[in-house]
């Protein structure tokens, strides 16, 4: 008998994959591919403005309504929603994914420790993906940054000719 056509079984029903998502880069594509080879129905949790603020100490380069469109048109992702809560449990409790997906990076450290204890007491499995290290939204970020130099002092005015 063959497999030809036959749906194919994937370890967990519902993904979460969060993020930022800002100045969407390969590294954000390559979560969002392996999170959906994983799952049957992906979400990606898009942070708000404020909490990626809250969370990084500034607000992204790209408003959330952007993001979000970009997110939600990636192929792999079957529905985009709006965190605004630091709470991962509490986005839970509304998503109600079977498992979160998360860069390596957050592996062996106090948060990814907090994470994995906060969604075992639900039957949320926690998996990480490897985290691409040559390319980030903070490396892009500060190049960014760079070619724009440095910031006029407050009061200053630019572009005069004396």
């Amino acid at each position: 008998m063959s497999d030809i056509g036959a749906p194919v079984r994937r370890p967990y029903r519902v993904g979460y994959a969060p993020g930022a998502y800002d100045l969407f880069h390969i590294g954000h594509l390559n979560i969002l591919r392996h999170a959906r080879s994983q799952c049957d129905y992906l979400v990606a949790g898009v942070v708000s403005d404020e909490m990626a603020e809250l969370a990084k100490g500034r607000r992204p380069m790209i408003p959330l309504v952007e993001r979000l469109e970009i997110v939600r048109s990636v192929k792999y992702v079957d529905a985009a929603f709006v965190e605004t809560v630091p709470d991962k449990v509490e986005t839970w409790k509304q998503v109600r994914f079977d498992v979160i997906f998360k860069g390596d990076d957050w592996r062996g450290t106090p948060k990814g420790d907090k994470l994995e204890k906060d969604f075992a007491a639900h039957g949320v499995d926690v998996v990480y993906f490897p985290y691409t290290v040559h390319t980030s939204s903070t490396q892009l970020r500060r190049a960014l940054d760079a070619l724009a130099g440095p910031a006029p002092a407050p009061g200053q005015v630019t572009g005069e000719r004396r």
